[in-house]
């Protein structure tokens, strides 16, 4: 049976049929999605396989997200998507090849809640993971939005979010300990938001060989 590019691919985002197009994620990696709602970003990955895991503080979106493995990917435990505060989830750390935040983090109320729901996604990315992540900006419409206070701001289409520049990822991509894998991309709905896309590569820290002198005593 032939499928529907909706059925083989469902609303995933573009950005990351990118990644699926240039052969970052493949065949047997583990995914983690963290804030994965109903799945949209998840239906090939579940089709073809992959070990998908995903979090969200939504049990109905969680209920959706089960129906939907169920019917694409018995073989996944249930326990695969658990309903969850995203900074308080229970994966294990340095789980999955590929980690997943799509529209998640600039929902954060404030800087402490920002890092407290970037941590708790990161923690889970092995050495050598993809960090995929799409987030409201600030990017190239600074006059165009109101600043509430604790990192939050009133977008031009009228809703509030928490909103990060460009300098600042680039800063965060260090401290993570991370290297951009793409340029940082933003793309400008006008009148309405702005949108980034980050994409980092967590960096492998190489094992210091202890020389023959390290540990002896005087």
């Amino acid at each position: 049976m032939t499928l529907t590019l909706d059925e083989e691919f469902g609303a995933i985002d573009i950005y990351l049929f990118d990644q699926l197009l240039r052969g970052r994620i493949t065949p047997g990696m583990s995914i983690f999605d963290a804030g994965c709602g109903g799945g949209r970003n998840l239906v090939y990955l579940l089709r073809h396989g992959y070990d998908v895991r995903g979090v969200d503080a939504n049990p109905d979106a969680i209920a959706s997200i089960r129906r939907l493995a169920a019917s694409l990917a018995p073989q996944l435990p249930t326990e695969n998507f658990r309903a969850e505060p995203l900074e308080q989830h229970t994966f294990q750390d340095a789980s999955a090849d590929v980690v997943l935040s799509s529209a998640v983090l600039h929902f954060a109320r404030d800087d402490d809640d920002f890092a407290a729901m970037l941590q708790a996604t990161w923690r889970v990315a092995k050495p050598g993971a993809l960090f995929f992540c799409r987030l409201a900006s600030i990017n190239g419409i600074e006059q165009e939005v109101r600043a509430l206070g604790n990192g939050r701001y009133r977008l031009p289409d009228g809703s509030d979010r928490y909103l990060i520049d460009e300098p600042r990822l680039r800063t965060l991509t260090h401290d993570l300990g991370g290297t951009l894998a793409d340029p940082i991309k933003t793309t400008i709905v006008h009148g309405q938001r702005s949108m980034t896309t980050w994409i980092v590569r967590k960096i492998v820290r190489e094992r210091k060989t202890p020389s023959p002198q390290m540990g002896r005593g005087g």
